[in-house]
């Protein structure tokens, strides 16, 4: 025997039709298929409820059905007009639309419904990058380069439109405008992009010859780059309005060059500063001395102080980087790295093996620190 269409709903015969839809609502949502794979249990429980809310929503449908009970739908009932049931998914799609034509997936597992899909307004150009290598020199002092670009820009001939000129695009029939068609099969009924307008809801039916219809034609274009002093690998200058066209009425987007600094010979980048290793000899790292070193603006001299042992660092205030946000520039820091020569004449050697004899510890606390400390591992 078949069920009481109120009690599947679990509500009175009394009940309202808001009560009705508020009751179905709740119970085809925790038993819809898609939320209960695999489970024919589930299933046929939402048929049963689709089956009772058809009846029950439809004020001519109940008024037969508390006549007739379930033969008001089969049989005498059937013939004096009652119809048969539809597709369980259409009256599901029914109650969750709000009446705006979304399908059971758009309102109950994320996607936007109807029209508000539709993409016929102005649409932004892209915004494009462009990669540009420059010397190390270019970065402390600045440089102005000349690129090519090669992007696509709004068509000049329908101004982004996409139509011929004194044409406009017309309301898609297929979709009636709305920018969605609705397809079924079987017990799945879904709402997906117009194939004609591809969810735009018009077509062009005259397009412009120039870019064929997309708005936007193909445009090469020599610019003009400012490289300011202080940049450095990775920064990021924005060229405004040179990206790509956009078309309806969309902005034009923007040129972002990315600054790639090549490696230099001499010199090494640590922020600001700028660091330079300087390799010198053993008689001025011990007497101290004179010598001349480069900068990024020309050599300069400095002296090294007697004693200077192989690492330390002298400081040349102001040979560093410019600030690229207008601070202080930076300082040339030098590294000495004192080399050993590798070939000896007779009368060097000589001097060396005397000046060897007449050290004491105390010219290499170094080495008499070091051999203290490690005492214990010759034992």
């Amino acid at each position: 025997m078949a069920r009481d269409y109120y009690e599947i709903l679990g509500v009175s015969k009394s009940a309202s039709q808001d009560e009705i839809k508020k009751a179905y609502r709740k119970l085809a949502v925790k038993y819809h298929p898609d939320k209960n794979p695999d489970d024919k249990e589930a299933e046929e429980k939402f048929k049963e409820l689709s089956q009772a809310y058809e009846a029950l929503s439809d004020p001519e449908k109940r008024q037969r059905y508390d006549q007739f009970g379930p033969d008001a739908f089969s049989g005498a009932g059937a013939r004096s007009g009652a119809g048969g049931f539809h597709d369980p998914f259409d009256i599901f799609n029914q109650v969750f639309s709000g009446g705006g034509g979304g399908s059971i997936f758009e309102e109950l597992f994320g996607f936007s419904g109807g029209a508000s899909r539709r993409r016929n307004g102005p649409v932004d150009g892209s915004d494009l990058r462009y990669d540009l290598e420059i010397d190390f020199e270019d970065a402390v002092f600045g440089i102005q380069k000349e690129i090519k670009i090669t992007r696509m820009i709004t068509c000049g001939t329908c101004k982004g439109d996409g139509c011929a000129p004194g044409s406009k695009r017309e309301t898609c029939r297929q979709c009636g405008g709305s920018g969605q068609v609705s397809i079924s099969q079987g017990f799945f009924h879904v709402r997906q992009s117009c194939p004609s307008c591809r969810g735009e809801g018009v077509v062009t039916t005259n397009p412009c010859k120039k870019c064929g219809g997309t708005g936007r034609e193909r445009n090469t274009k020599k610019l003009k780059i400012s490289i300011p002093p202080g940049v450095d690998t990775g920064s990021r200058l924005r060229v405004a309005g040179e990206g790509e066209g956009g078309v309806r009425g969309g902005h034009t987007g923007d040129l972002y060059v990315v600054i790639h600094v090549r490696p230099h010979d001499i010199f090494k980048r640590d922020g600001n500063d700028i660091i330079c290793k300087l390799p010198i000899d053993f008689p001025t790292a011990a007497l101290g001395g004179e010598v001349e070193v480069p900068t990024v603006t020309g050599k300069t001299k400095i002296k090294i102080p007697a004693g200077s042992q192989n690492g330390k660092i002298l400081r040349l205030k102001g040979k560093g980087m410019p600030s690229l946000r207008g601070g202080a520039r930076g300082d040339q820091l030098v590294t000495i790295e004192i080399e050993v020569p590798k070939h000896l004449s007779k009368e060097q050697k000589e001097l060396l093996e005397k000046y060897r004899k007449l050290s004491k510890s105390s010219n290499h606390p170094g080495i008499e620190a070091f051999f203290k400390k490690a005492k214990n591992f010759f034992k």
